[in-house]
């Protein structure tokens, strides 16, 4: 590696840790003021919004790398457009190419460190960031285990094994003590749908009361649960494509196939993510033909502004691209790519008539 590919290189990083600072500051800022509105609902105060904005950070950050490529390199390619210095090279023997292969490398760079981070910081930090949002704005306790949701209501624990969608749970256990926290009833409940206004109706259940010297059990097919517990308390323990790993999901969807469940949505979810980091050298490619031999008239501000187009466009497109998979039944695969492979393509052709 010779001594303009470090140079090149180094630049483009800088700028770009510039630029997703700066974006990852914006989305900060605009993310706590909508949180205030929450402030003070529970438990819910400005440490508890501090710590949530810290948890998703990891993840905003691994979602705004391809958009900062973009933006330092255009910065950084174009300012040495404008001095000149694109030119010098090209006299020297340096192909357009050879400025391509230069830009690529610190995209690798990138790619790298949005990958580790996307993969082993983000999806475990989001989960936190849900739960410390959720519980600080309830007065349940709850907690997470192996064995599903444990909450706390006056003398009751309550464990939420399974939750098959929003207001749809499966074997629960409601465990009523005393207040010496002596076990007083028991109770199974195989099915519970919420009605509204902490209204719970509950289908195969089975309660064992609980004496000093026996137990009395009962069985009802149907009743009604009167609880402050809603379902949105129990999202914590939804799985969520955003806060899975590429491992989790991969695990998750052949689970899903095995059970023949729709798993298209978190398909698509491991698709978008495997293919995430490698839009950040779809962006850099973006950027060539803005600084290399197309409009070298734009000045860094036209640069900055069409960086930003591009972006949003790509951004909006891709989501769109999603989502009709989604609704229409295409390869998840494909609608994932589609985007990415597109606007590649089109600056790949955009470079080939550089001059």
């Amino acid at each position: 590696m010779n001594v303009l590919t470090v140079y090149i290189v180094k630049e483009i990083l800088k700028a770009s840790a510039v630029a997703v600072t700066l974006l990852l500051t914006l989305f900060t800022l605009f993310t706590f003021r909508d949180e205030l509105k929450d402030l003070g609902h529970g438990g819910y105060g400005l440490k508890q919004i501090l710590m949530y904005l810290a948890y998703i950070a990891p993840t905003v950050f691994y979602e705004l790398v391809p958009f900062a490529a973009l933006l330092g390199s255009l910065f950084v390619v174009g300012a040495m457009g404008s001095n000149c210095e694109i030119v010098a090279m090209r006299a020297a023997g340096y192909s357009i190419f050879w400025i391509i292969k230069s830009v690529m490398l610190a995209g690798l760079v990138m790619v790298i460190i949005a990958f580790l981070v996307g993969e082993f910081i983000a999806p475990k930090a989001v989960r936190e960031a849900q739960l410390i949002k959720m519980l600080s704005q309830k007065n349940e306790v709850a907690i997470r285990s192996k064995y599903g949701v444990w909450l706390k209501e006056k003398d009751e624990f309550i464990n939420v094994r399974r939750i098959k969608g929003k207001g749809e749970l499966a074997e629960v256990y409601r465990y009523r003590v005393n207040e010496n926290d002596q076990l007083l009833t028991m109770t199974k409940i195989d099915t519970a749908s919420f009605r509204g206004n902490g209204l719970w109706s509950i289908m195969g259940v089975r309660q064992s009361e609980i004496a000093p010297k026996q137990v009395f059990s009962s069985r009802l097919d149907s009743s009604e649960w009167r609880t402050s517990i809603e379902p949105d308390l129990l999202n914590v323990a939804v799985v969520k494509s955003d806060n899975m790993s590429l491992y989790d999901l991969y695990m998750y969807i052949d689970f899903l196939k095995q059970n023949k469940q729709k798993s298209q949505t978190f398909e698509l979810a491991f698709w978008s993510r495997l293919i995430n980091p490698l839009v950040v050298f779809v962006m850099l490619m973006v950027s060539v033909p803005f600084v290399v031999g197309i409009k070298r008239g734009i000045s860094t501000g036209g640069r900055m502004m069409a960086g930003i187009v591009i972006g949003m466009m790509f951004n909006i497109f891709d989501k769109i691209a999603g989502h009709v998979g989604l609704v229409y039944g295409f390869d998840p695969m494909i609608m994932a790519i589609l985007p990415s492979a597109l606007v590649f393509c089109s600056a790949v052709f955009a470079v080939t008539k550089v001059k």
